[in-house]
């Protein structure tokens, strides 16, 4: 690919920046922020770190969307994080203010390119950015399921003693307490969890991966993750860059899959070339099912406060 951006030069929006860098994902990356110097200086931080890590994509920063034009992707990390004393509602007012901005720039500067949401309200925001831009469900897909199954399968390994690359997980739904790890499909080199951990203690991983991003917070005191969320979403531009065909967990408009429509929600979606290319269904139990529906009232009720 020759340009992808990253809108937010966070620590989100840095690291995943540098990530796809040194993937070496795209001949450029840039980085676009208000702030004036940071992107500059973080992409030149990071260019300069090129001849010893061995890679050769061009990192750039900007202030402006000029630069990004003709981008394939656009991780979208720009946004504002909860402030004490606001409220839900005056945070996502301003976030939503911020996306529509974007998104309006997206679809100016690169009408055929992919968005990759990760500014919170996750699956609201990824709303916001395809009602903007008027893109189809293919090229607006939001991330948050990777990084929650990410955790569980993290939190397994922790109680298990196993290496992370033999636990197959998936977490479904709203990105926050609303999540519904599915513990039915859980596996531990192709054993069920469930013939591995008693029912309390797999609870237990359940509800900590729930809070997995307030425990974080909690432990820093000022600040929130941002290695694991950038891991997730240049997990999802590899997928798409290479054409992987990869089956991740990630938000997508729903138009009648698992029975719901007219929403963006956590569920199983092959990545590639276009962008998502299907959302996989897969059997649930009479409780997950109505787990994932209450996730989905729980994201309904926060769209339904959008003006847009």
């Amino acid at each position: 690919m020759e340009r992808i951006t990253v809108v937010g030069a966070g620590h989100v929006g840095a690291t995943a920046a540098q990530r796809i860098a040194e993937r070496e994902l795209a001949r450029e990356v840039v980085v676009v922020d208000i702030l004036e110097g940071v992107p500059q200086g973080k992409a030149l931080d990071q260019w300069e770190s090129a001849p010893v890590e061995g890679f050769d994509t061009r990192v750039t920063g900007a202030q402006g969307y000029a630069e990004t034009a003709g981008s394939g992707i656009y991780v979208v990390t720009a946004g504002l994080a909860r402030k004490p004393g606001m409220s839900r509602d005056d945070l996502l007012r301003k976030n939503t203010e911020i996306i529509s901005g974007i998104s309006k720039e997206i679809a100016r500067h690169s009408p055929d390119s992919i968005i990759i949401m990760v500014t919170n309200p996750l699956d609201v925001m990824s709303y916001v950015a395809m009602k903007t831009t008027g893109f189809d469900r293919q090229r607006v897909v939001g991330m948050a399921g990777i990084l929650d199954t990410a955790r569980f399968r993290s939190f397994i390994a922790l109680e298990l003693d196993v290496s992370v690359q033999d636990i197959q997980a998936l977490v479904l739904g709203g990105h926050g307490d609303s999540m519904v790890p599915i513990v039915s499909t859980v596996t531990v080199g192709g054993i069920p969890l469930t013939e591995m951990l008693s029912e309390e203690r797999i609870e237990a991983l359940v509800e900590r991966t729930r809070k997995g991003g307030g425990e974080i917070v909690k432990l820093l005191g000022t600040g929130s993750a941002y290695y694991a969320p950038s891991s997730a979403a240049v997990q999802m531009v590899e997928a798409i860059v290479r054409d992987k065909k990869r089956i991740l967990p990630c938000a997508a408009w729903l138009e009648g899959e698992f029975g719901l429509e007219g929403l963006f929600l956590g569920v199983p979606c092959k990545l590639g070339q276009p962008g998502l290319e299907a959302v996989l269904e897969v059997p649930l139990t009479d409780a997950e099912q109505q787990a994932l529906a209450a996730s989905a009232e729980a994201v309904r009720g926060t769209m339904s406060l959008l003006s847009l």
